[in-house]
């Protein structure tokens, strides 16, 4: 009932290029960071379940095959021409590709070839400071080149993004540090830094955010369970509800904010959606995560979020089968929630689709500029 046309995924990395055994692929379906329980395996969750009956049709196998006919599939046919066929028959046709995660992951100018979709970059701030302070001799020569790469980086990309709020707490203090505090900041940080290493100064995180937020283009923030190895708190994950005095010092500025990766805070996160008119919800993670129940999570975040500042997308990097995952739920979470709604008599058909199109990509493109 409920048509999704053409998705706009608006935050993503790329896809590995090497070949997968089970041990890999299990690693990068989880997004945990230790083993499975014993005896059972990472397929064994909702996104599991999820890859499996909505891929192997792809890959020309039956539905809810098992894994290890699966994987010998992928096999068969090469980690190229996997990739090519799940990311074409996904049904995305814009990716926005944050190209800050290290590892043999593809670019958007491969990401574009393979899926055959229109591509974006999403410069993400810390690792552009990290690769500028291994080149850069003295504290002077450091800001400046930051200043300049990220005016320059501006020119090109569509957003940047930050994974400030995880590696320092989503606590951030609400104005940008002074000319002294920064340079005594960076001054402490690069000579107590071995070539390589993060970046964590709470300054320095700052003063990077705020130098994005006055370039104008969309910030996006990582918040809620994060990625693995970037969260603060391990256990539980971070609310983003603790960025809302960040979110009240930009409101006015001009510059957009989406917060990605909410789940299990969709609900925090929909309510400063609904509170704050510069700032976006991200609907990629809370979908992905949990599989099955995604249309309860949509339905969700529906309560609190005004419908035109919800985006979404994979949230995903390193297999191509979590952006058919991604796209996937999002339809049948949209066509049942909508859809619902429509047969109820709550909503209107034309108001269902339309609502439909904002999320799947109407508001992306306004967002991001991308006509």
């Amino acid at each position: 009932m409920i048509e999704t046309p053409s998705l706009v995924d608006h935050y993503c990395h790329g896809v590995l290029r090497t070949e997968l055994g089970l041990g890999t692929f299990e690693a990068h379906l989880a997004r945990t960071e230790g083993p499975p329980a014993p005896g059972t395996t990472f397929f064994d969750t909702q996104t599991g379940f999820a890859v499996r009956r909505w891929c192997p049709p792809l890959l020309g196998l039956e539905p809810h095959c098992p894994p290890a006919r699966y994987l010998a599939r992928r096999r068969e046919l090469g980690a190229l021409e996997t990739s090519r066929l799940l990311l074409r028959g996904s049904g995305i046709g814009t990716y926005l590709v944050d190209t800050g995660l290290s590892g043999d992951l593809t670019g958007p100018g491969e990401l574009a070839s393979l899926s055959a979709a229109e591509t974006h970059e999403i410069v993400r701030l810390e690792p552009l400071a990290e690769q500028i302070a291994d080149t850069s001799g003295t504290v002077e020569s450091f800001l400046a080149n930051l200043a300049e790469a990220i005016h320059g980086a501006a020119a090109s990309a569509v957003a940047f993004a930050s994974v400030a709020a995880l590696r320092q707490g989503l606590a951030i203090v609400p104005e940008p540090p002074g000319p002294g505090e920064v340079r005594g900041a960076a001054g402490r940080w690069l000579a107590a830094r071995r070539v390589g290493g993060e970046l964590h100064d709470p300054v320095l995180l700052r003063h990077l955010l705020w130098i994005a937020v006055a370039s104008g283009l969309p910030l996006q923030l990582h918040t809620g369970l994060g990625e693995p190895g970037l969260r603060t708190d391990r256990a539980g994950g971070t609310d983003p509800v603790l960025l809302t005095d960040f979110v009240r010092a930009t409101a006015g500025l001009g510059t957009d904010l989406v917060l990605l990766n909410a789940y299990p805070y969709h609900r925090q996160t929909a309510h400063l959606a609904g509170t704050f008119p510069h700032v976006y919800a991200d609907l990629g993670a809370s979908l992905v995560r949990t599989g099955a129940r995604a249309a309860a999570v949509l339905a969700e975040t529906l309560e609190a979020a005004p419908f035109g500042k919800l985006l979404f997308s994979s949230g995903t990097h390193g297999l191509p089968e979590l952006h058919v995952v991604a796209a996937r739920l999002f339809r049948e979470a949209v066509a049942r929630v909508l859809g619902g709604w429509v047969t109820e008599g709550a909503w209107a058909l034309g108001d269902a689709q339309r609502v439909a199109g904002l999320m799947g990509g109407g508001n992306a493109r306004r967002v991001y500029g991308l006509g």
